[in-house]
């Protein structure tokens, strides 16, 4: 099944492919690779979901905002690229985790976007090598800013 025709199956919504709000392009192909940029949760009607995990959200609202950046990222990957289906596999992700001091289940948050690749792409090719960090704050108080690299078929 094309990776087009799961995101269907999968009843998945992306939003609007975000726009660059400063000095970066959203996506880079080199080779067969695909380097995409740091993405937030944005929402369809292109809002972010914002906050620190720890303190104004729990943990399945981190990872909730997680998937959503995830599915951020895959509009990004379809309207650079022009089809989801020359993504061949996820190679690497960070996940970086707005959160209070006290916080330290950053890996569980970010499952939110590897769980949905998982889902898309089949644990062999959905699931790469991965970190997953707190940071003091993000950009826009954003909860969640994923950045990953992709191999094209």
């Amino acid at each position: 099944m094309s990776n087009e025709a799961r995101v269907t199956e999968l009843k998945l919504e992306l939003p609007p492919a975000p726009k660059p709000v400063a000095v970066y392009k959203p996506l880079v192909v080199a080779g067969n690779m695909a380097y995409v940029s740091g993405h937030g949760p944005l929402k369809p009607d292109k809002t972010l979901i914002t906050g620190r995990v720890g303190a104004d959200l729990d943990l399945a609202a981190g990872k909730a905002a997680a998937r959503q950046t995830g599915l951020a990222i895959l509009a990004t990957l379809r309207e650079q690229l022009g089809s989801l289906d020359r993504v061949k596999r996820v190679i690497k992700v960070l996940g970086m985790v707005n959160c209070t001091p006290e916080f330290t289940n950053h890996p569980e948050v970010i499952n939110g976007c590897s769980e949905l690749w998982a889902k898309l792409w089949g644990t062999e090719h959905g699931v790469g090598a991965r970190s997953a960090v707190g940071m003091g704050s993000l950009p826009r108080n954003a909860t969640i800013e994923v950045e990953a690299i992709f191999e094209l078929a």
